[in-house]
């Protein structure tokens, strides 16, 4: 098992937001991601810096962590723009970036262009389109392509991604469709459990959850003639039943119990003071630096 932090952008660079990244390194995470949103609920009306910026500047503030978003979506970007700042990320960070991508939500993000918003279907064909066009983007030199939703004209992205043939995707994903586009495209799979469990589920509830989506992702994988052991297997912690960050030992038996499952990393949030992702950072410090230890991993 891996275990890595998601590092909010709400702090500017030059006070404290250089130095989480760069601790989150000392600590021995495995990667450290942010969130790819313009805005994010309770943090909308407060600072919050963009994604790729963010992990441009990290990059060149560690040397070995991995880095990434936990998720990029469709709500406000194209796959050719965003392929060319990914190509240049990953160069920068000289090949350690992953991409988490999802179909995106139905918050801010979702409007903030002026479209009205997007039916599950229509955000489940976008994403489609979305994943198959990025993926071309990051593979080949030049690319036509002409879709219901996105289309590219003679785009070039050379000299390609520093990782190949391309950096990983970690596609978020339970449903079928996004399930099968992990199955075809993602180097990893990403869940956050099942969210409707969240409010009023049990930890028990949540753990048969995120089995029946291990197993449904082993489904999809079996269509397209691939062992679903090949794929990494993601946890966002933070929206699942219970409180495992509360203590030590609560966190230990959490990691324990998914990593059973099958889940081969969790992120865990680095902590925000007075908010949903408050906690205490030497609490924090010692699950990074001892929680696998204590799984015997």
């Amino acid at each position: 098992m891996r275990l890595s932090t998601v590092i909010l952008p709400v702090r500017r660079w030059h006070e404290g937001g250089r130095d989480e990244w760069s601790r989150a390194e000392e600590l021995g995470f495995h990667a450290a991601y942010t969130y790819d949103h313009l805005s994010w609920r309770t943090f909308r009306d407060g600072p919050w810096f963009g994604a790729i910026p963010t992990l441009t500047a990290a990059a060149g503030a560690t040397e070995r962590i991995r880095l990434g978003t936990l998720v990029t979506s469709p709500n406000f970007r194209h796959p050719v723009t965003l392929a060319k700042e990914l190509i240049s990320l990953d160069d920068i960070s000289r090949g350690r970036v992953t991409l988490g991508i999802g179909a995106g939500g139905t918050g801010f993000d979702a409007v903030v262009l002026g479209q009205e918003p997007w039916s599950p279907r229509e955000r489940a064909d976008r994403f489609g389109e979305f994943v198959t066009l990025l993926d071309r983007l990051l593979t080949q030199d030049a690319v036509t392509a002409r879709g219901t939703y996105y289309s590219a004209v003679e785009a070039r992205d050379i000299p390609g991604c520093a990782q190949r043939p391309r950096l990983p995707f970690a596609v978020a994903a339970t449903g079928p469709r996004g399930l099968r586009l992990a199955a075809e495209h993602g180097q990893a799979w990403v869940t956050t459990g099942d969210p409707k469990l969240f409010e009023s589920g049990t930890a028990k509830e949540s753990l048969e959850a995120v089995r029946g989506q291990i197993g449904r992702l082993g489904d999809a994988c079996a269509e397209v003639g691939r062992d679903v052991a090949g794929l990494e297997k993601i946890l966002l912690s933070g929206f699942t039943p219970g409180r495992p960050l509360e203590s030590f030992d609560a966190f230990v038996d959490f990691a324990g119990r998914h990593f059973e499952l099958g889940i081969t990393e969790i992120v865990v949030h680095a902590p925000i003071p007075d908010s949903d992702f408050a906690m205490d950072p030497a609490l924090f410090e010692r699950i990074a630096t001892e929680g696998l230890a204590q799984l015997g991993r």
